[in-house]
């Protein structure tokens, strides 16, 4: 029996009618099964060109493990959830947050399966279900609570997970975040240093933690100051582009309005440039903006504005590295990271 017989493919590309297995890539590559498949398994005692010739063996005659008897084997699934709140706010934030995570995986035996949550549906149900099927060995998810209760029921589980976000719990547990208090400090000391005298800025909805680190940092900077200052709140970043649109546009031809805002988002900022363009005012010359940005759309926006940027790939990359140590078994007090915001203020001419 040559190669083209042991499972896989055939040399002239069919498929074989045996599906191969671990027996079939130890034959071929001349390694015992058990190193086979703990080479397959990524194991660091394997070295690492035997861990590669294993994979391309494994690549090249079609070999896909048997998750069931993995499953009853080791207790694992290889697989890692990212639990997906679907919001229009953050432009590119599942893709970005998905290649982050994917990149943190290659060459690990874990495999990202993404699960929808549905704004109707409890934030707690998708997670209750993963923990109580087993469905995973991780769970990543995001757009966390003070006292958010998935946060609760994992570490009540000891089961692995990282959110992007913190809480207030007292209980230390992995998360990577964004620092919103430094973002917002910073967009309102730009706008003042700016000249404007009137600041207004459109906060996230108030049940998400990072609610408070906006409101805190724009408040801080405002108080220090002493500038004019309003918090729209008929209207959250949430909410969708045309509501905050009419919102803003409706405020303008009212008695002193705002001179600059702070806009969390990339969404939200083009709102509010559309509210001044259609009231014939110059979005940053007229009216001061700064942005969170968080894709490359506003390097293409005109007129420009200042941004701040936060990197959501990034973010991906170092949930998927803290989950991995989480899941080796590292002390949660060394999975925790918090990251810092990137000016980006355009030169003043």
């Amino acid at each position: 029996m040559d190669g083209s017989d042991r499972g896989g493919k055939r040399e002239n590309g069919e498929a074989s009618a045996v599906k191969p297995t671990l027996r079939t890539i130890a034959e071929l590559t001349g390694l015992a099964v058990t190193t086979v498949s703990r080479a397959l398994g990524g194991a660091p005692q394997i070295a690492l060109e035997t861990r590669q010739r294993v994979q391309q063996v494994a690549e090249e005659i079609g070999y896909l493990p048997d998750r069931a008897a993995q499953r009853l084997r080791t207790g694992r699934t290889n697989v890692i959830t990212l639990v997906l709140d679907p919001h229009e706010e953050i432009l590119g934030f599942s893709t970005s947050l998905i290649r982050g995570l994917t990149e943190a995986l290659r060459d690990t035996p874990y495999h990202l399966v993404v699960t929808p949550h549905f704004a109707n549906v409890p934030s707690i149900d998708p997670v209750r279900r993963i923990i109580r099927n087993r469905m995973a060995d991780g769970v990543v998810f995001s757009r966390t609570e003070p006292f958010d209760e998935r946060v609760k029921l994992l570490l009540e589980h000891d089961f692995p997970f990282v959110c992007h976000g913190r809480t207030e719990l007292g209980t230390s547990h992995p998360y990577v975040d964004f620092d919103n208090f430094s973002f917002a400090y910073e967009a309102t000391r730009r706008l003042i240093a700016n000249g404007r005298k009137r600041l207004a800025i459109i906060l996230p909805p108030r049940r998400f933690t990072f609610f408070q680190h906006i409101q805190y940092g724009f408040m801080t900077a405002v108080r220090e100051s002493g500038v004019a200052f309003e918090v729209i709140d008929d209207v959250d970043l949430d909410s969708s582009a045309g509501a905050i649109r009419a919102s803003v546009f409706a405020r303008m031809a009212l008695a002193d309005p705002p001179d600059g805002y702070v806009c969390g988002g990339e969404v939200s900022a083009l709102a509010v440039m559309a509210a001044l363009s259609d009231r014939g005012l110059k979005p940053g010359a007229d009216v001061g903006i700064v942005a969170k940005q968080t894709s490359g759309l506003f390097d293409l926006v005109r007129p420009q504005v200042d941004t701040i940027y936060e990197d959501i790939t990034d973010a991906g990359l170092q949930m998927g590295r803290i989950l991995l140590a989480a899941l080796g078994g590292a002390d949660t007090a060394d999975l925790q990271i918090l990251q810092s915001p990137k000016l980006n203020f355009i030169a003043v001419s």
